[in-house]
């Protein structure tokens, strides 16, 4: 078995926060000490979205500067 790295143990309300659907949702802060985009588009993406695919990154890029 590989050694896998220990996760580390998330903050409510300072690495995420649940949303009125109860579902969380990662701060900014989570993303940048994480330090790359993922791809999965989210809400608090500090990377404007760059390894999301297009077209999807065009409108989540237009949607950010409303």
């Amino acid at each position: 078995m590989k050694n896998l790295k220990p996760q580390p143990v998330l903050k409510e309300g300072v690495d995420y926060y649940l949303n009125e659907q109860g579902l969380m949702v990662l701060t900014e802060k989570y993303h940048l000490d994480r330090g790359y985009c993922c791809g999965n588009g989210c809400k608090h993406c500090p990377f404007d979205f760059e390894a999301v695919p297009e077209p999807k990154r065009s409108e989540l890029l237009e949607k950010k500067s409303l």
